[in-house]
């Protein structure tokens, strides 16, 4: 059954979460997609919300080829994917150039996104990341590697669709995933939606606003935790 929009995804896997607001969770979106996700969960959990802004690095010929990754932070980590660096000849100093180039673009939008906004400390709470949707996984994990690296209690990862297969490998990175819909053929995220329209930096910035930085300003929840599964539902292929 296809996802309305990114709000409904957010709506359904809000439902699927109720069991973590007794732990005073804190949400992650991966911007720009995961940002209307997440903040439907931030507001059903009474949660703050806030980014954790990872980028790939695309190879020089194919930039929609995923040869590494990097993810803000403090200390910002960068994954490399040896086999295809090594596949499409890339020399470090091209990789750097490209890395380089992310890195900024991660700075440009954290500081248009949340300026003035004071970066969330997830040591010790229960963090849940939020995307849309995956794909292959690579920004994903590199995000969930940066996350553990600033010591949370408990890492759980929620997304409305992926394939299969992902899932089962980010299982290893996580303490509890949460995917509504497994799929084994998976062409894209944007073919479980009905609306797939871009999200646009200032919807970003809407969704954040909507959204508190701490608990102390938010509101009443608005759900209380059921009996929810918490396991992929995995599909047969389609076609």
């Amino acid at each position: 059954m296809p996802f309305l929009d990114r709000a409904d995804a957010g709506r359904r896997l809000a439902r699927a979460l109720a069991h973590l607001l007794p732990t005073d969770p804190i949400v992650l979106a991966l911007p720009r997609g995961g940002v209307p996700v997440a903040a439907e969960i931030a507001k059903a959990l009474h949660a703050p919300l806030d980014l954790v802004i990872a980028r790939k690095i695309g190879t020089p010929l194919q930039p929609e080829v995923a040869m590494g990754a990097i993810v803000d932070g403090d200390d910002p980590i960068v994954l490399r994917n040896e086999d295809i660096i090594r596949s499409v000849r890339v020399s470090d100093a091209d990789f750097r150039v490209i890395a380089d180039a992310e890195r900024a673009e991660i700075a440009r939008r954290r500081a248009r996104y949340l300026a003035g906004r004071r970066r969330l400390d997830v040591r010790g709470r229960v963090v849940i990341l939020v995307d849309d949707g995956i794909a292959t996984g690579a920004t994903v994990r590199a995000a969930l590697r940066a996350l553990r690296r600033r010591h949370p209690d408990r890492l759980v990862l929620a997304v409305p669709v992926a394939p299969t297969d992902v899932v089962e490998q980010l299982r290893r990175d996580v303490d509890e995933l949460v995917c509504l819909e497994g799929h084994e053929r998976f062409g894209s995220v944007g073919g479980f939606y009905t609306d797939f329209r871009p999200v646009g930096d200032e919807e970003v910035m809407a969704a954040l606003a909507s959204c508190p930085a701490d608990l102390d300003e938010a509101g009443d929840p608005a759900l209380v935790p059921g009996s929810v599964v918490t396991v992929a539902r995995a599909h047969a292929p389609r076609g």
